[in-house]
């Protein structure tokens, strides 16, 4: 264990997913003992998440204190701390590919998760908090509506909830809106096309299920900013779930339903220049990443990859081409800004931070893993491990004093907020800010 990793960057295997071995428990739990084995002689990552103090744990408090003295049984719990944020992969681990020991957790995990949910061993809980499309149309149905934002702020609700569900009482949950994004929003698509050399002139959005449902104000402020910067922009015409939440449940199928769904109509705007901007980090990585991973031959697929982008990559992009704005009119003070997991890990450098300020912002950058994931903070049996998570996070955000708490992850954003208890500041997503420092 004493040899270096590799100094290469870091490469991606598409996933076998398909191939009837990936299946297979006794291949997936002889696959766990290697990796298990590797991350035990290194211990990088135990900063990282539970899962890693979970398995350091049980090797240290087995016989052998080695991996072969944990019983096979218990590598699912390692299994279940994991909520595939991906941080291990892109910033820790020295043994991923192109490394002759080929380490790649996250996706050895997502290999276990797959089994679980092929072998029905899934909460209904789980299957019903993935199903964001489902549960984003009937909550915000306008008469059921006030009953579901009443519901999350009623204790006596959220404890029986609590007991009957797993869905912890005092998590801080998102509200709905009936006024949904996508039926409410007006694009502008009147400008010319100002082509750059480093960003598409015209734009499309792909709203996401938080931004259509829960947060649609951030959907108009991204709309808004567009259109000071006069990019002509228009709605992607059908869009479904992502696939995230059914990705981090081992869900693979369903996957690939709402890709077969989604794809089509992104395709048709990639080809025609369209740069595809999504408000939610993991939204994003699902297309510029995970997708091309599971159809790695769909050419349809890598060309949404190379269309898709985050909002601040493209907003500074189209900066470095001479073409955004800076006419910036409203100070914003100081910001605790959260850099999510799941942008990171794209590779595009810390762009909010910069767009922050450039707007004019004093930017603490936090770069850490809040804790929450989808919804895995939100489940009774994690909770405690999610706030744990969150504390030092939120002790930084405390540190500098900010006007505002951001993080392009709004779920991670509350968290935080939550994480930090008393304070004086404001939660805003980077987005809405950015509008705020326009005066629009």
């Amino acid at each position: 264990m004493a040899r270096e990793g590799s100094l290469e960057a870091p490469t991606r295997h598409a996933l076998d997913w398909k191939n009837p071995d990936f299946y297979n428990e006794a291949a997936l739990e002889k696959e766990l003992e290697r990796i298990y084995d590797i991350c035990h002689g290194c211990r990088r990552c135990i900063s990282l998440c539970t899962a890693f103090p979970t398995l350091f744990d049980l090797v240290d408090e087995s016989e052998t204190m080695e991996v072969d003295g944990v019983a096979k049984a218990d590598y699912w719990k390692v299994v279940d701390q994991c909520y595939l944020c991906d941080l291990c992969y892109m910033t820790k681990c020295p043994y991923v590919p192109p490394h002759e020991w080929n380490l790649d957790f996250p996706h050895t995990m997502l290999r276990a998760k797959a089994i679980k949910f092929k072998k029905g061993e899934v909460k209904l809980r789980d299957k019903i908090l993935s199903a964001t499309d489902v549960m984003g149309k009937l909550a915000s149905i306008p008469v059921v509506v006030k009953a579901v934002n009443g519901s999350l702020e009623s204790k006596p609700i959220r404890k029986m909830v609590d007991s009957v569900m797993g869905i912890h009482q005092d998590r801080k949950l998102p509200h709905y809106d009936s006024a949904k994004f996508r039926s409410t929003a007006k694009p502008d698509n009147s400008f010319a096309v100002k082509v750059g050399q480093r960003t598409p002139g015209k734009v499309a959005i792909y709203s996401t299920c938080y931004i259509n449902y829960n947060e649609p104000g951030i959907g108009h402020d991204l709309l808004a900013i567009l259109k000071h910067n006069e990019v002509p922009t228009m709605l992607v015409d059908k869009e479904a779930c992502c696939g995230m939440p059914k990705l981090e449940l081992g869900d693979l199928d369903q996957v690939e339903h709402l890709k077969n769904i989604n794809i089509p109509p992104l395709a048709k705007l990639a080809r025609e220049g369209y740069a595809i901007l999504t408000a939610v980090p993991s939204c994003t990585l699902m297309y510029k990443q995970e997708l091309p991973l599971m159809f790695p031959d769909d050419a349809d697929v890598q060309a949404v990859k190379e269309a898709m982008w985050d909002p601040f990559e493209y907003l500074m992009a189209r900066n470095a081409d001479g073409l955004l704005k800076t006419d910036f009119k409203t100070p914003l003070g100081k910001v605790a800004y959260h850099a999510p997991c799941h942008q990171r890990v794209q590779n595009v450098g810390p762009k909010t931070k910069e767009a922050l300020q450039l707007a004019g912002a004093e930017v603490t950058n936090i770069e850490r893993c809040s804790g929450h994931d989808g919804t895995w903070g939100v489940k009774t049996e994690y909770f405690a491990n999610s706030m744990k998570i969150v504390k030092p996070v939120a002790r930084m955000a405390n540190e500098a004093q900010p006007n505002y708490i951001s993080s392009d992850c709004a779920i991670a954003g509350r968290h935080i907020l939550q994480g930090m208890g008393e304070t004086a500041a404001e939660k805003q997503h980077p987005i809405t800010l950015m509008r705020i420092a326009y005066g629009l």
